[in-house]
């Protein structure tokens, strides 16, 4: 995926994991891998793509910014 000691590359996929980790899974434990898979799915879908904000991208959530990306290219 990239050159050996990019470190860079991998800071946003970084720093997602540290925040699901924080926010999420070391705020309870699970009994089965599909409960743990079940919350993480809700938590991405319901919390961290439509409601958490980035300041990576401007202090928009990832799917507002997906949204303003999608409407300046087609207007």
């Amino acid at each position: 995926m990239s050159r050996k000691g990019e470190c860079h590359d991998y800071a946003v996929a970084e720093s997602f994991f540290n925040t699901i980790k924080t926010e999420l899974i070391n705020q309870q434990s699970y009994a089965t891998r599909q409960q743990a898979k079940s919350a993480i799915f809700e938590y991405i879908e319901s919390f961290y793509n439509p409601v958490r904000r980035h300041s990576t991208i401007g202090y928009y959530s990832p799917s507002d910014y997906e949204n303003r990306f999608y409407r300046s290219n087609n207007a």
